[in-house]
């Protein structure tokens, strides 16, 4: 292995990368990515039309609570105000979180808390492994707690939904790893980017959440193409206009680029004490000796009784955001909002509650940027004309912060306001609460970057093998034993037991590769004497899996560490088109090989 001054550059790992995605099927990856986004979006679809018919029924129509929707959502159900019911106000998250903890640790427990945070362990620790239910348990359980006031954002279990069916889909096609990781990133980016209308947004933020100082970039063209189209999907149904209405906003006067920093400064600090809240809350919430399944019902009743002094915090909040941006809300309404999303955010996820953080982070922002926005204006009227940009750019300054994904955050703020005038401020104070608060992220999951995951420990060998082709390493051995397709099992058991081979290629009538037989797959039947006459070599063998000489041996690595297996058929292509066999390249071969290449390089460096 290299030592960590040789590491190759995340750079070079990620042109390599896309050359073997790319350089292998485009129209399959293409397809795919369509695919996804196609689906994911109608699940956004109908995702996003339960949760404001449960909202309006349960919140509006029994609990008579306000519920307002930002100038581009709300369905405007039918139906007359219901007179305010407090005790409801404080029952209804009770009943949905209880709901939640008993679908949740029911059938899925991977789906409590937050879903991107589930996304990235799947990425980082389990292959693009969800498991098919997950992502209906997880829209059902985000439903109850949602649509009953409790504090959580839709992002988490929309991304769920899609990278769970990014995962499926590979699984059904039988992918590789590293192709159902980028998949699972396509279905992640083709949810958020249905769900917030912000196709390219939801792209960066999808490849960017996974590290807190790299991103995946071989995912960044799949999870375009998959976001561009659950976008377009969504959209179609539900209108192109962005989610809040602004007017126009820019920056006239580079000096109030200071007052915008004071912002990022003040996103900074609050982030340093809503993460460690959060955690703090959730670690409470499992010391106590209760059932799980009543952990997020009890964060629940906490929720209401906070939404009894406070209602901007129930739910996700993005109607509020609307009234803070047109600046119907007042200083002290906003300082308390901000305070008790925090609470109610840490109460509903932190007990185990299904829901995402990405919404309450931009609550949290929004409403300090709205009071320093307004605050500044009274201060300085002829500096600062529209207090309502200091929401937006509080919105992304504060997810930035919370979450270590700066590009993604002003990107998606952008695209949900249509306010690409604010991009100077974006960043600028995106940069600055990234940098004060770079220790924590709300996404506990999160990496450093590349070189710390799991999905990238081969990335290691890169530099190296890259440069190597099979034929360097393969050994061709005369005596090697290929099996035909109808081989008796008693012919394979002589054969076995004369020969150190442990992997025999099965071919078919012209000689064609048709499948694999491994001595470690056998093994429990190998003596068996029952079957000596019963069973035929064709009906063992496994997919079949082969290099060719031309090839690099980072790619004959990767389908060793793939298989399993100790031997591969080396194949090239006969005149009449049929494959022939010319031996098998062994893992110790490519082993061997990196260890004289580094040798080598050791020897020309000195």
């Amino acid at each position: 292995m290299n030592h960590p001054e040789d590491k190759p550059t995340a750079l070079s790992l990620s042109g390599s990368s896309l050359k073997r995605l790319w350089g292998g099927d485009t129209g399959r990856t293409i397809s795919i990515s369509v695919l996804i986004g196609l689906v994911s979006g109608l699940g956004a679809l109908l995702y996003f039309f339960l949760l404001e018919w449960g909202t309006w029924y349960f919140m509006g129509q029994l609990a008579g609570a306000p519920t307002p929707s930002p100038a581009g959502e709300g369905l405007h159900m039918a139906g007359a105000a219901a007179p305010y019911r407090p005790w409801l106000v404080v029952l209804l998250p009770a009943l949905g979180g209880l709901v939640s903890g008993l679908l949740v640790y029911t059938f899925a427990p991977e789906a409590e808390g937050h879903g991107v945070d589930a996304m990235i362990d799947a990425f980082h620790n389990l292959k693009g492994h969800i498991r098919g239910r997950v992502p209906f348990i997880k829209t059902i359980s985000s439903l109850a707690v949602l649509s009953t006031g409790g504090s959580a954002g839709r992002e988490g279990p929309i991304a769920q939904i899609g990278a769970g069916f990014g995962s499926w889909v590979s699984r059904v096609l039988k992918l590789g790893a590293r192709e159902r990781r980028i998949f699972m990133l396509a279905g992640c980016a083709a949810g958020l980017g249905a769900i917030f209308r912000a196709p390219l947004g939801a792209a960066i933020t999808s490849v960017e959440v996974l590290y807190s100082e790299d991103f995946e970039s071989e995912a960044i063209i799949p999870c375009v193409i998959s976001s561009v189209t659950a976008y377009s999907i969504f959209t179609f149904f539900f209108g192109f206009d962005p989610i809040f209405a602004t007017p126009r906003l820019i920056v006239k006067d580079p000096r109030e680029l200071v007052a915008y920093a004071m912002l990022g400064l003040i996103c900074a600090m609050v982030g340093r004490i809503y993460v460690p809240c959060f955690f703090a809350t959730r670690a409470w919430f499992r010391r106590l000796s209760l059932p799980r399944i009543v952990r997020p019902a009890l964060g629940g009743l906490g929720v209401g009784l906070i939404g009894l002094v406070s209602p901007q915090a129930l739910g996700p909040g993005f109607g509020y955001l609307q009234e803070a941006m047109n600046g119907n809300l007042g200083i002290l309404v906003m300082v308390v909002a901000a305070g008790a999303k925090i609470l109610a955010t840490s109460l509903t996820i932190g007990s185990g509650g299904s829901g995402g953080v990405f919404g309450p982070t931009l609550f949290i922002g929004g409403m300090l940027g709205g009071v320093v926005g307004h605050w500044g204006h009274q201060l300085m009227p002829e500096l600062i004309g529209q207090p309502g940009g200091y929401v937006l750019v509080g919105m992304a300054a504060f997810f930035a912060g919370s979450a270590k994904a700066p590009l993604g955050a002003l990107l998606m703020v952008a695209e949900m306001t249509w306010s690409y005038g604010l991009l100077p401020p974006l960043m600028l104070v995106s940069v600055m609460a990234i940098l004060i608060s770079r220790h924590r992220s709300i996404y506990e999951k999160q990496l450093v970057n590349k070189f710390s995951s799991p999905a990238h420990a081969s990335d290691m060998t890169v530099n190296v093998l890259d440069g190597l082709s099979v034929s360097q390493a393969f050994k061709p051995r005369p005596e090697f034993t290929v099996l035909k397709a109808d081989t008796r099992f008693a012919d394979l058991q002589r054969i076995v037991a004369d020969t150190r081979q442990t992997v025999f290629p099965v071919v078919d009538a012209p000689g064609n590769l048709v499948g694999l037989v491994s001595v470690r797959d056998i093994r429990v039947v190998l003596c068996e004497e029952s079957v000596r006459d019963l069973l035929v070599c064709g009906e063992l063998c496994t997919t079949p899996r082969s290099v060719r000489p031309e090839q690099d041996l980072y790619s004959a690595l990767l389908t060793f560490l793939e298989t399993g297996l100790g031997q591969i058929p080396v194949v090239e292509t006969r005149k009449d088109g049929g494959q022939g066999i010319l031996g098998m390249l062994d893992h110790e071969d490519v082993i061997a090989a990196y260890r004289d290449e580094v040798h080598r390089r050791k020897q020309s460096a000195a």
